[in-house]
């Protein structure tokens, strides 16, 4: 029972990562309708970037200017990314999907040029604090991945909630032709999209990296899973992504254990076509969304 407590936890801490990523590509498709398979590339630039302004190959700088920095970077990344598929966004859903693979390829492309292809480690500063709580093995990274998830959660709430853009960005995903008409700017409320799923991403891939190691497509790798939540939640429904993140989390965790780690994808492909099965357009869809 001790390690059944213990695996569960563990899958929640890596549910909140992949919820996290999911939450980035629900708030694209919800407001343009376009699944970013970019993402995970663009998550694992930025987290080159933050290693190469903390290790010395571009500055020395201490981790938060060099997470600022980055920030500022992605803001602009994201912002050139979307305008690079901005021309298809309203001619065909199918076709600027697509084009997001082509800019993932640049992305990755933009990597290996700037970092090379090699493998390298990149650690928070974090204390090696460790804590028991009942059964259960905690350390600073747990509390600071599910301290980071709670805050990033809570401040998207209140940006959708209580702020213009947020409230702009509700009405496009709920009627964009209405919207429109209505006199909204959509690429003003893509581009608000764009920009947070790319910053979420970055928080994301920063507290990914600990756990494995990075690479041109380590991230990419892991945000199949966020891709995994994103459908199983619902891809019109943001509760639904934190939702699906933290059950594929779980299952994940507990089928690795208990059948055996080498076929994680395999089970992800399983668990997405039962879930699907069940609820063809995610758990916690909203009424009127496409299926997946």
């Amino acid at each position: 029972m001790d390690d059944l407590i213990g695996l569960i936890w563990a899958g929640m801490v890596s549910g909140c990562l992949y919820a996290m990523g999911a939450i980035g590509i629900v708030l694209i498709y919800k407001s343009s309708n376009v699944v970013n398979f970019a993402h995970g590339n663009l998550a694992g630039l930025a987290a080159f970037l933050v290693f190469g302004f903390t290790a010395g190959l571009f500055a020395n700088m201490a981790w938060g200017a060099a997470v600022l920095l980055t920030l500022a970077i992605m803001v602009a990344v994201m912002a050139v990314s979307y305008f690079l598929i901005a021309p298809l966004v309203f001619k065909s859903d199918l076709t600027s999907t697509i084009a997001t693979l082509g800019v993932g390829l640049i992305a990755q492309g933009a990597t290996q040029l700037l970092f090379g292809s090699n493998v390298v480690s990149l650690d928070l500063p974090l204390p090696a604090w460790r804590g028991q709580m009942g059964p259960v093995h905690v350390t600073a990274y747990d509390l600071a991945v599910l301290g980071t998830t709670a805050v990033a959660i809570g401040l998207l709430y209140l940006l959708i909630e209580r702020t213009r853009i947020g409230i702009a960005f509700r009405a496009v995903s709920a009627n964009p032709f209405a919207s429109r008409v209505c006199g909204l700017n959509l690429r003003r409320v893509h581009l608000f999209s764009w920009v947070v799923a790319g910053l979420l991403g970055l928080v994301a891939s920063l507290l990914i990296v600990p756990t494995t190691f990075l690479s041109s497509t380590s991230v990419s790798s892991f945000m199949l899973q966020a891709f995994a939540a994103a459908v199983v939640g619902g891809f019109n429904s943001l509760p639904g992504a934190v939702l699906g993140g933290i059950f594929i989390g779980v299952i994940m965790n507990l089928l690795s254990f208990y059948v055996a780690a080498e076929f994680n994808n395999s089970y992800l492909l399983l668990t997405i076509l039962l879930v699907l099965n069940v609820f063809p357009k995610g758990v916690l869809a909203i009424r009127g969304g496409a299926r997946v």
